[in-house]
This record gives C-alpha cells, sequence and structure tokens, in this order.
C-alpha cells in the first residue's frame, strides 16, 4: 500500500471566535439569548439544536464571555459538583440528554448553581422532555428551565457553513464545489461536517485538491453506504 493511501489524522481545530459564529434566521434568536444570560428569568438556561448546529460555539462563548468553564455532562459527579461551582462564575455543560449522564450530579449542580447565584448554560440535542430522565425532582427543575432553540438551516447558512468548515480545515476550495454540495447533499448541519471530514481525507489520501469529481465520488458513496441518512 502506498504512502498516498494512506492519511495521517492530525486532527483539526475549529475556530470559535466570536465572529466566527455564522449568523442566520434559524439561530439568531438563540445567539442573543446566550449573548445575554442577564436577561433570562432564573440562573440556569437550555441550549437545544441538532449535532453540528454551533450549540458548542455558542457555549464556549457563552463561558469564555463570563469567566467560566465549558465541561461534558458526562465529567460531572455528585462530588465534583459544588467544587467546579465555586471555582466559576458561570457553567456550560454540554450533551446533557446523552448518556452517560449521571442525574443526581446534574441535579445537584441545578441546586448549587441557584444557591451560589451561578449562571448555567446546559446543552442538548433534543428538548428536555426527551430528555428521558427519570428522577423526578431533576425532571421538574429542568422543564421549568427556559430554552432556546436553534432550527434547521436554510441555503445560505449551508453555504457559510460548508465554506467554514474547509477553511477550519486549511482547504481551499472553489464556489463551484460549495454550490455542488449545497444542491446534492443531506440539508443538515452534521452533513455538512460529514461530508467535509470526508472530502480532507479522500484530498489527503490522493494527494489532490477538493474538486466537483471528487465531490461528485464521495457523495455516491454516501448513498451507496447509507451514511447520508443520519448525522453524527
Amino acid at each position: 500500500m502506498s504512502d498516498a493511501q494512506l492519511p495521517l489524522a492530525f486532527g483539526h481545530v475549529p475556530s470559535l471566535a466570536a465572529d466566527d459564529f455564522l449568523v442566520a434566521p434559524c439561530n439568531a434568536e438563540a445567539h442573543a439569548w446566550v449573548a445575554a444570560p442577564g436577561r433570562w428569568p432564573g440562573p440556569a438556561g437550555i441550549l437545544v439544536g441538532p449535532a453540528g448546529s454551533g450549540k458548542t460555539h455558542l457555549a464556549h462563548l457563552f463561558a469564555h464571555d463570563g469567566g467560566g468553564r465549558l465541561v461534558s455532562a458526562a465529567q460531572l459527579t455528585p462530588e465534583s459538583t459544588r467544587p467546579l461551582l465555586e471555582s466559576v462564575p458561570v457553567l456550560a455543560v454540554e450533551d446533557c440528554d446523552r448518556a452517560p449522564r449521571d442525574e443526581v450530579a446534574l441535579f445537584h449542580l441545578i441546586n448549587q448553581g441557584r444557591e451560589l447565584g451561578r449562571l448555567l448554560l446546559l446543552t442538548a440535542r433534543v428538548p428536555p422532555s426527551a430528555w428521558g430522565v427519570g428522577l423526578p425532582d431533576l425532571r421538574s427543575r429542568l422543564l421549568a428551565m427556559p430554552v432556546a432553540s436553534i432550527g434547521a438551516p436554510d441555503d445560505a447558512l449551508l453555504a457559510a457553513l460548508l465554506v467554514k468548515l474547509f477553511a477550519d480545515r486549511q482547504l481551499r476550495v472553489g464556489e463551484e464545489v460549495v454550490y455542488f454540495l449545497l444542491g446534492r447533499m443531506e440539508r443538515s448541519f452534521a452533513a455538512c461536517a460529514r461530508v467535509v471530514e470526508r472530502l480532507d481525507h479522500a484530498a489527503l489520501a490522493g494527494r489532490r485538491a477538493v474538486t466537483v469529481p471528487l465531490a461528485r465520488r464521495i457523495l455516491e458513496g454516501e448513498s451507496e453506504d447509507g451514511s447520508g441518512t443520519e448525522g453524527p
């Protein structure tokens, strides 16, 4: 097997700067809401949106602007919540709807956050009513929180997102590639991330530029193996 068939996964670092968040009609309300936590009706809120929709970007901005931290719900334990809250004025907690998740820890976090006067932002892919929470007291607190939602993207946002994702990977592509993808791919945030990742991998493996023929091959491959039907 040649070196050209063995791309090395060096990874990439997406830009999470404030100016790089792509504001569009589907996320403008959520963006404004996260940017102004002082206007929330309470000390905690929930940001809901599909995979790849920018929840992590907004949660990062919330934590950064407030001098706090961003953690995963999977990191929380009943013993860790108070020391964590005591160390920061604001806290963003990602993937609160996904396993593994300690419901007792999340319950303590919400109660202790209120007690200590901390601001909390929880993120999830679906509203709290669909989290399958088994702890009644936690469920009641979650259902009482304000929720901001990110909706489905329009064509303009999908095109801009493709350009950003390519730029994050230091890939230069022509407009013809972006509009070819836009007219044929699944229309979702997750699909954008998946297609760009596969194009990056294929371009590196073949030591070639990202072109329309390469994009066509990637999309045809997704259609054949069924991977275009569901996001990560």
